[in-house]
């Protein structure tokens, strides 16, 4: 298939999705006869969709990026989420050569002196085991959300990942933060008690911080670095090519 058959496709999946609700957009990607991933960061968004697809048990393969670096708290999120849904959770792991020489050139914290080395960590722990997540995936799912920041703000519902050459689902794109704890409350959902304490967006623990009153979701997030755009590369990369939802 071309990129101008999987970018037109990716439209049409755009359109489909976009008037269904949460439940029926998963149950509409689990039926398309390909292998559809699903990469859990454990936050509440994630916990969300990982609830959908483990209540109606769909066959969608969940697994998370086990960085090295997780809070405690993700980690125990981690195997209370399986038990609570009877689903496993596949974890994909940073080489342990590729971590030795990462802290041989930069330090094992080398991250906080330049968004070189910070690149460079997230490629390691993050970008490299997502790739072999993703190996002989069709389809992405994914916890975007508009809301989440001005980065993500156009977030479609189905778009071509031009850098894996994948579509990526966000089937959560026009959910604000309200609905989503709604649900959380409504179904008895599993979350991060981080959350709770002033960390809507969690990563590393080396790399994330409570936000201050006012400041956007992810604004705890490499939060020395000056640049608003910032991101790990998972989801915003030079060559990524959005469809522009309806």
């Amino acid at each position: 298939m071309t990129v101008v058959n999987i970018i037109e496709e990716a439209e049409t999946l755009n359109a489909k999705l976009a008037p269904l609700s949460l439940a029926e957009r998963l149950s509409f990607v689990a039926g398309l006869d390909v292998r559809v991933v699903f990469t859990t960061s454990l936050g509440i968004e994630d916990q969300v969709i990982t609830a959908e697809i483990g209540n109606h048990r769909l066959p969608i393969d969940v697994v998370t990026l086990q960085t090295g670096r997780l809070f405690p708290e993700t980690l125990a999120l981690l195997d209370e989420t399986e038990s609570q849904y009877d689903i496993h959770i596949t974890r994909y792991e940073p080489e342990q050569a590729d971590i030795d020489a990462y802290a041989a050139k930069y330090g094992m914290n080398g991250f906080y002196e330049s968004v070189e080395a910070r690149h460079a960590c997230c490629g390691v722990r993050k970008l490299k085991p997502l790739a072999r997540a993703l190996a002989g995936a069709t389809i992405w799912i994914t916890g975007l959300r508009r809301g989440q920041s001005a980065n993500r703000a156009e977030t479609p519902f189905a778009e071509y990942d031009a850098e894996r050459h994948l579509l990526k689902i966000n089937p959560l794109a026009d959910w604000d933060i309200e609905t989503i704890k709604s649900y959380v409350a409504d179904n008895s959902v599993p979350v991060n008690p981080l959350h709770a304490r002033g960390y809507p967006s969690i990563g590393c623990e080396p790399c994330t911080r409570a936000i201050k009153p006012g400041e956007p979701e992810r604004a705890g997030r490499w939060w020395w670095e000056q640049d608003e755009k910032r991101e790990c590369g998972l989801h915003v990369g030079e060559e990524a090519t959005a469809v522009a939802a309806r």
